[in-house]
């Protein structure tokens, strides 16, 4: 099961998916928190840590780097709430300082370093700070704000972090919403078993949003820095409804027009309603790369983004998880009482097709991509 990191829609303007990666988040330490409830995103992070090791140990010069400034800066993208991302950026200065020591062992000294968490306007930042350890060898900054925009000085960045933040659209394309479109999703709520016509216009919108997540990172990164890119992906040609994601939308779906027939909601915001998701395939991946051109393509690899899992699938926990995750883009969209309906019979409708989740395929749907700047 691919990792979920949250995210919000405004209701005001329900065609404006947020940016990145975790604005409507249950923050805090409660029960029901993002930062209680992450364990499957720290668990999908940690089986690339030793791959992001090796990509740095071969394809980061160091040296060079330094020769231009002394101070060495980490950023991570989409970095949410609570201490997954803090664990992220540690294993990454680790790793850096192992460079260092291989690159320059006759250095006098490290570089000063400098972690930077980037998200949303609403993101919990002070959540965040209180799980900073005391004994933190970084300086440390927060920059608020999308990261489809540049939110950094140029040439200031040497290594970016963005773990399962990118398959957040940043806006919903209209059509999913206009009557007169081949794309109207009536009655549905993501691409899963929608049209074809709505899978493109998904695909539409993330090429657009990966050009400006990477022009933007081109302008804040030195030449010879390197982005980490860990996210939500499928192999070339698969249909998402063979991945239990894709089944889990469907059945958030099924459960909203339920909800729409004993009245708790209304069909017209059912209609209304679209998640701003999209699992890309390496191939459209290396596409848009490529077509940038700021970057190369160093590292590029689909993996099993839970290998972990065994047996049975906790559903209980799985949707406390997804709860933690996503409550937010509904909440924001349905009323409030509708929220723990919808959870609840999530439990439910996923409890009964349990084992049909348990054989779903789920090997190639973590990307993981090394970038580095031309």
């Amino acid at each position: 099961m691919a990792a979920l990191v949250p995210d919000s829609l405004a209701k005001e303007n329900n065609d404006k998916a947020s940016e990145n990666s975790t604005t409507q988040v249950i923050g805090g330490h409660g029960t029901n928190s993002y930062s209680n409830n992450s364990s499957y995103q720290r668990l999908s992070a940690n089986v690339v840590t030793k791959k992001i090791e090796d990509a740095i140990m071969k394809n980061l010069d160091v040296e060079t780097l330094s020769s231009t400034s002394n101070i060495f800066r980490v950023a991570d993208f989409g970095c949410g709430v609570g201490s997954n991302t803090i664990n992220s950026m540690q294993d990454l200065l680790q790793i850096v300082e192992k460079k260092y020591i291989s690159q320059c062992p006759t250095s006098s000294q490290m570089p000063e370093f400098q972690v930077i968490f980037n998200d949303q306007f609403t993101n919990d930042f002070n959540t965040l700070f209180t799980c900073l350890p005391q004994d933190k060898q970084y300086l440390v900054a927060s920059v608020p704000g999308s990261f489809h925009n540049q939110v950094l000085p140029k040439s200031s960045l040497h290594l970016a972090h963005c773990s399962y933040s990118l398959h957040w659209l940043s806006r919903l394309p209209k059509e999913l919403r206009d009557e007169r479109s081949p794309a109207w999703n009536k009655g549905k709520i993501h691409y899963t078993s929608a049209p074809p016509e709505v899978l493109m216009a998904y695909a539409t919108q993330f090429v657009e949003d990966l050009d400006d997540f990477l022009s933007a990172r081109g302008r804040e990164m030195v030449s010879g820095g390197m982005i980490v890119i860990v996210g939500s992906s499928i192999p070339d040609g698969m249909p998402y409804s063979q991945v239990v994601n894709g089944i889990m939308y469907d059945c958030m779906g099924s459960i909203l027009m339920d909800m729409v027939k004993t009245g708790s909601i209304s069909e017209a915001d059912v209609d209304a309603f679209n998640l701003p998701i999209y699992a890309c395939p390496p191939g459209e991946f290396i596409e848009g790369v490529e077509r940038n051109g700021l970057f190369s393509i160093e590292v590029i690899e689909l993996m099993n983004p839970a290998p972990w899992l065994k047996g049975p699938i906790d559903i209980p926990v799985f949707v406390k998880h997804v709860r933690a995750a996503m409550e937010g883009m509904f909440s924001n969209h349905f009323p409030s009482k509708a929220i723990d309906e919808l959870f609840d019979h999530l439990v439910l409708k996923l409890s009964d097709i349990s084992q049909q989740l348990e054989s779903c395929y789920r090997d190639g749907l973590q990307l993981f991509a090394i970038l580095k700047r031309k």
